[in-house]
Parts: C-alpha cells; structure tokens; sequence
C-alpha cells in the first residue's frame, strides 16, 4: 500500500486582535515558530513501525484552504490533529473519503471525541497508535477498515518502540526535533491534554533507545537541537542520571519540560547542563496561591511548592540552564491582580522566558468536565477555539473582558523588547562563568 501520513500542523488563534498583537511581541512570535516547527513524533513513530513492503509518505498541512491540489495517489490516509486544527483535519478526511480513499484520524483529540471522524468519513484510532496500528494495516490491506480502533485498556510497552522516521523530513524546514523518552506524568493537573490522556501510568523509554534516536537525528542533521517530548521529563532520577553522560558524548543541545523538583538535586542540574541541556519549560501556572489550590488534582502538589517557586527558578538558572516559566491566566479564583503579580514575578526573578496563556478546558480534562457540568462552557464543541490564546469559558472571579484585557497588557509589558532583553541579560549574569546554555 501507499501510506500518507498527515499532520494538521501551524498555530491556530481566533482573536484577530491578538495575532496583530502578536507581530510585534517577540515572546509569542518565537513560542509560535517553536510550535510550528515540531513534526508529529506520533506520526513518525508509525512510519518506523510500518513493514518495508508499504510506502509511506509524510505531508504537514499548515492551512488546508492553500491546499490547492489534493494527493490523492494512496492507498491509506491517516490524518493526526490537535482540537484547535481538528475541523481542517475533518475537511480533509471528506475530501478523501469522496474519491475513494479510506481514512483514519488518532491523536489527542480523537481519543477524547472518538465519534466525531465517523461523521466525517473518517475510522478513529483511540489511544496509544502503536498498540493498533498493526491491525489498521491489516484491515485496510482487505479493504475492510473498522470504524474505532481503540487501544484503551492496551499499554503499549517502550521497550518496543520503533525508530521514528527521521528521514523522511525536510531537515532544512525545522528548528528542532523531537525524542520522546517518557509517556505519562505522575501529576494530574486539571487542564492537562497530553499523553496522560493516552496512557494510565508513567513509563519510560529504554536509555540505549533513546540515544540511537538521538544518533539518527544526528545522521540527517549535523548540529541539531533535541526537544524531548516528554510531559514531565525527570520523575525517574536514576534513568535520567545514567542516560545524561552518555548523552553528553553526542554533543547537542536540547530543551526538555519538567515541575519544579529539579531544583532539589543540583547533580542532576550539573548533568544535564553537561549534557547539553539548554532550557526547561516548567509550569509554574500561577505566582500567587489563587488558581494554585486544586489545580493538580491528587496532592494539591503544586500549590505545596509554592513557597519555594523563586528559589528553585534562580536555582535551576545559576546552574546555566534557562527556564520558561509558564503562567496559566484564568484559573479559577484569580482575580485581576494576576497580571502584575506575574510581572512582578518575572521583574524580581528574571526567567530567561515567560510563557503566558489562557486557562483552556481541552475536552478530555477534568478541567472541561468540570467546565461542562457547571454550564460554564461558551463554545462547546468550537475546537478553533482550544488554542490557549482564545477563551472558551466563564472564567471566576474575573469577567471575561477583565481578563482579555489584563492578557492584552501583560503581554505588552513582558514581550517588550526592553523587557525581554533585560531578562535575557540577568540570566546571562547568573549562569557559571565560562558556561554557554
């Protein structure tokens, strides 16, 4: 068979107002770009894990409406989307099914909306892709493709992971690429969506695997930068103490995302600025306790870190590493002092990066359960709007245009140019002498 694999790719606001804003920030244009130029791992992984009597193609479609002519030349589509991308993912899965040709959307999305393709012509793949995959191939073979392929109940073990497909990218198109060494976060933070949604517990990935990922991004890519596309990178202590200096022999550099508790084990701080580390994304959701309570459902875990949120930032960047520190604006019990409580936190801390979005109720999460149940929802069901610039709810205490507005001048204020270089020239002061993160 010819296999097309499709990824919705781009980033997607509805706020008109926010995307003009958005040409003049420099925090949220380098965020987008960041974005924007991930490949879909998962794609990739079932492109490694596809027998070598099929071709198999992969396309990234940014704005189906600049899609002029539809490949049509395949025996097989399988389309991976975020929500926010969802309905041009659907679009296209109707231009495919009316010529003929059989189709099949996975992702986050779908595994939380697994009736929604059906509507569109289109099989679900539910869950974890690999652990189905096989017998999506078997059954599109006999031109007998089902309508759910659902992987829930069905752990896929990471000791059986496939080579992702590095080389069938365009290189030249991407700022990094991606290596996933986990699956899963210990955490269950209630506006979660990523793979704890696809996974019931955390899992990690074998070292020798990880680093033969590693080695074949380094064949097609001479100097590359690494994100590890993991949830919560860290949990697991030792693997990451035995995988760290043998990372570092291959000379990249990388950006992971983990919680606060990095900063708790300066050795391991020391490793993985050894090995390349350059930032790490922590969500530190909110500088003050409202939103913090309840946020993460099973130890109130981060609202207990929150006396320690300054000391373990200046911590984690002393050791030359940088950190984005990500704000989650609308939480419930926020008021409008948020905002200049976050630029305060940024002016008296000086992360190397600030990430600031909307509170978003994914479907899937607690957080649109609870969303849902209590009538607070203002677009169900419009996924254009889970982008994490748009609001979809009725946040409280604060009114929706209290809170656009604060976002709107925070914004202004944090990505300034003044201010983001000021930023940037205080962690350069902080790091070890001679380090370069």
């Amino acid at each position: 068979m010819k296999i097309a694999l499709i990824a919705m790719s781009g980033v997607r606001a509805c706020d008109e107002e926010l995307l003009a804003l958005g040409l003049t920030l420099p925090g949220f244009v380098e965020r987008s770009k960041t974005i924007a130029a991930l490949p879909s791992l998962g794609l990739l992984t079932l492109a490694g894990m596809t027998p070598a009597e099929h071709e198999v193609e992969y396309i990234e479609v940014a704005d189906i409406n600049e899609l002029d002519e539809l490949p049509a030349d395949f025996d097989l589509v399988c389309i991976s989307s975020f929500s926010a991308q969802v309905n041009e993912g659907y679009a296209l899965a109707r231009r495919y099914a009316e010529v003929g040709v059989p189709v099949v959307m996975g992702g986050l999305h779908v595994t939380t909306m697994p009736h929604e393709p059906a509507k569109h012509g289109a099989s679900a793949a539910i869950g974890e892709g690999e652990v189905v995959w096989p017998d999506i191939l078997a059954d599109a073979g006999r031109g007998q493709l089902k309508p759910v392929y659902d992987a829930r109940g069905r752990e896929f073990d990471l000791a059986d992971a496939p080579m992702p497909r590095y080389d069938l990218l365009d290189i030249d198109r991407y700022n990094r690429l991606t290596v996933q060494a986990s699956r899963g976060c210990p955490w269950r933070c209630a506006f979660c969506a990523s793979s704890i949604l696809l996974t019931g517990r955390y899992k990690q990935k074998p070292i020798d695997k990880v680093l033969g990922e590693v080695d074949a991004i380094r064949e097609v890519w001479k100097r590359p930068f690494i994100e590890f596309a993991d949830d919560n990178a860290f949990v697991n202590r030792a693997y990451w103490h035995e995988l760290l200096p043998r990372l570092a022999e291959r000379r990249v550099k990388w950006f992971a995302e983990s919680d606060l508790s990095i900063a708790q084990d300066p050795a391991l701080l020391d490793a993985m600025r050894d090995a390349g580390c350059a930032e790490v994304l922590i969500g530190l959701e909110s500088p003050t306790g409202a939103g913090l309570d309840g946020i993460e459902l099973r130890r109130n875990w981060k609202r207990k870190q929150l006396p320690v949120y300054r000391d373990a930032v200046r911590a984690i960047q002393r050791h030359g590493i940088r950190v984005n520190a990500c704000f989650v604006l609308g939480l419930d019990g926020q008021t409008p002092d948020v905002f200049q409580d976050v630029y305060d936190f940024a002016e008296q801390i000086a992360p190397f990066d600030v990430q600031i979005t909307y509170a978003t109720p994914f479907p899937g999460t607690p957080m649109y359960r609870r969303m849902k149940e209590s009538d607070r929802l203002t677009h169900d069901g419009d996924w254009r709007r889970c982008t994490l610039f748009d609001i979809n709810y009725r946040p409280t205490p604060m009114t929706r245009h209290e809170l656009r507005d604060g976002f709107f001048d925070l914004a202004e204020r944090l990505y300034s140019d003044e201010f983001t270089r000021w930023r940037r020239e205080q962690f350069n002061r902080q790091r070890p002498h001679g380090r370069v993160a």
